[in-house]
């Protein structure tokens, strides 16, 4: 149960978040609901996040890995249900995605896709666990600037994931849409619905 109202009070510029969130996920995201508490914090929020949606020198699929591993991690059930919708989106593979929590044990990823989500992992752990010879041999695949998009999305997914649990959000269903009714079937990171 989220701990905060996802009934917001409907400022103008609430409603303005409401009608692009429609249109362009088809619902209002509970996260944009919770932060339109602190107009404030919504509005940074989005701004911060255009300025991330800009970054391009990782490649999107081990970006994608990378915040699904962080918010595995974490817990957080939000995270993971619209990390898969939106990668399924994009064309992402159901089983890389589906297997993110079981990584370890798949044999559905790249040696550079799973050092990825070790890095993620490793980088989500209180305090960071990263080894110097992961971080180099990412650093020799993938180059220096996109090692550092690596950590900072890392960085931000921690951010979101935290948020997201910490105030109680959970899925909202957009895993479900993707394949039919045999989706939610999936994984058993996405807690029960609201």
């Amino acid at each position: 149960m989220a701990r905060v109202s996802l009934a917001p009070p409907r400022t103008r510029f609430l409603r303005l978040v409401e009608w692009y969130s429609k249109r362009a996920y088809g619902k209002v995201l509970d996260p944009a609901r919770a932060l339109a508490h602190n107009p404030r914090v919504l509005w940074s929020d989005l701004r911060f996040e255009q300025s991330v949606a800009k970054w391009n020198r990782l490649d999107p699929g081990l970006k994608a890995l990378a915040e699904m591993a962080s918010a595995a991690a974490i817990g957080c059930s939000w995270c993971m249900d619209f990390g898969y919708w939106v990668s399924r989106e994009r064309g992402m593979d159901a089983r890389k995605l589906h297997d993110v929590p079981v990584w370890r044990d798949s044999d559905a990823y790249t040696p550079l896709e799973r050092d990825v989500m070790a890095y993620a992992e490793a980088m989500t752990a209180t305090p960071p666990a990263v080894d110097d010879d992961l971080a180099a041999r990412l650093r020799d695949r993938l180059g220096e600037p996109a090692l550092v998009e690596l950590t900072a999305t890392v960085a931000v997914e921690n951010l979101r994931s935290r948020l997201n649990s910490t105030l109680g959000l959970t899925s909202q269903g957009f895993k479900d849409s993707c394949e039919g009714p045999d989706a939610a079937a999936g994984t058993g990171e996405v807690a029960a619905r609201e």
